[in-house]
């Protein structure tokens, strides 16, 4: 087989397809197209019928896995070869990722396949091993990953990313790294493979530990009606998935004084929610000790979570305390999106932003933070909110952003921060029409009431 064998990427599993209009699309003679579509047959892939037509059958769980069991040897074989010629000229393998992401952005498959062929032919050829190349399409790789990506969907963005390190060792023509982050790749699809199955004994333990998991997080947010003395809270938050990075809290500090905290981890999923556990704790186990600086509680913050993180995972965060008989809110901001503080004043609203000044936690082991103050007024709101919310995505890819949150926003006056909430979720929902949620969503309102509970 050849290259001419990219013909097939279009064919999905259980369709017929008449080799008459292959030949037509790609502008080959029938007779080629027979022979491909006869060593598809040979390989199980495919069922020829006499009316020159072919079923495209899903392999085996068993074919699949010895075919990528040879393939991750050859390609580890093939990048180490590769190396030497692609130092310093890995253009167009970058190019065939970036068409990847593109492509799995827009659900794409069929465009996928086709970037995916390309980027491991590419690297095959590089290597000039002539025979590495024929047993490589002999496996009919086109083929088996259009079967294979339609069964691990759900892991396809470390799929696409696990892309990049292979890209950034051949440019440095770093043969040895390559080829085993090219095996680790084939291997890591192989693994996924074998758990795709919904009924496998894997899935079930998983889906039982994510339950868990679920639970335990929901503990670590507030239980029940909020009470705070002068204020009236109102809360919301949606991981994108069963569990996320997201985070909020209320913590009873000493008499009159509470704690408000929100965050973000960067990242979604399980590895977001441990990092998110551990900051929870962290805070919590700092804030209820006597302090009277902000700035050394969230530095010794910071130094606690960046002890438990690995390098590529840190933390926004916004953490104020509130003393309810000065009316006072101190508060440090790390990297975070700025709370809006909304004061309405005759016919005007005034927005104050509470702007990030210092760095995420957990990226600088001793980094220094500053705190600020601000004095609140009756009819004061505060919100405080994940940029899941302010990057929710229409269907033209534009976000929903910071500008028209802040345009609802003053359009609110009298609004309890419950119907705030609601306001918010409803044109947030209206502006995605139906699409997927992309990241976490947190929300925390908060209204100052005056001396007789009103907000």
């Amino acid at each position: 087989m050849s290259g001419d064998s990219e013909a097939d990427t279009h064919s999905r599993t259980g369709e017929p397809v008449k080799l008459s209009e292959i030949a037509a699309e790609y502008h080959l003679r029938e007779d080629a197209v027979s022979k491909i579509f006869a060593e598809f047959q040979g390989l199980g892939m495919v069922t020829l019928s006499e009316d020159s037509s072919a079923l495209v059958r899903s392999s085996s769980p068993e074919e699949m896995q010895e075919a990528y069991e040879i393939r991750a040897v050859l390609e580890e074989i093939g990048g180490r070869a590769a190396a030497r010629a692609l130092r310093g000229n890995t253009s167009s393998l970058q190019r065939e990722v970036d068409e990847m992401r593109t492509a799995f952005r827009d659900s794409d498959m069929d465009a996928f396949v086709e970037h995916d062929v390309l980027f491991h032919r590419s690297i095959l050829q590089a290597s000039q091993n002539k025979v590495l190349l024929r047993v490589w399409d002999s496996l009919a790789v086109d083929l088996r990953i259009r079967g294979a990506i339609e069964k691990v969907a759900r892991d396809l963005p470390e799929v696409v990313e696990s892309h990049q390190p292979i890209v950034e060792a051949l440019e440095k023509g770093r043969g040895r790294e390559a080829g085993l982050l090219l095996r680790n790749h084939i291997e890591t699809i192989l693994e996924f493979l074998k758990k795709s199955d919904p009924d496998s004994g894997f899935h079930r333990a998983f889906r039982n530990d994510l339950e868990n998991a679920k639970d335990v997080q929901r503990a670590f947010f507030p239980q029940g009606d909020l009470s705070i003395p002068g204020l009236s809270c109102e809360t919301f938050y949606k991981p994108a998935h069963s569990i996320g990075g997201d985070y909020y809290d209320f913590l009873p500090l000493q008499t009159d004084c509470w704690g408000i905290a929100i965050g973000d981890v960067c990242g979604k999923g399980i590895g977001a929610a441990l990092l998110m556990a551990s900051l929870h704790a962290s805070l919590r186990a700092q804030a209820m000790h006597h302090h009277s600086d902000l700035s050394t509680l969230v530095a010794d913050v910071n130094r606690l979570v960046h002890a438990a993180s690995p390098e590529h995972l840190y933390a926004s965060l916004f953490y104020s305390e509130y003393d309810a008989v000065t009316r006072v809110l101190r508060y440090v901001n790390a990297g975070h999106n700025a709370p809006m503080l909304l004061r309405w004043k005759e016919n005007e609203c005034k927005v104050f932003l509470l702007e990030a000044t210092e760095t995420p936690l957990g990226l600088v082991e001793r980094s220094p933070f500053t705190s600020q103050a601000l004095q609140l007024e009756t009819g004061d709101v505060l919100l405080m909110y994940t940029d899941g919310i302010t990057e929710t995505e229409n269907p033209e890819r534009q976000l929903w952003g910071r500008e028209r949150l802040e345009t609802l926003l003053r359009t609110c006056r009298g609004y309890t921060p419950a119907q705030i909430v609601g306001r918010i979720l409803d044109e947030v929902s209206a502006f995605a029409n139906g699409g997927s949620q992309g990241d976490d969503m947190t929300l925390v309102v908060v209204g100052l009431k005056d001396k007789d509970g009103i907000t």
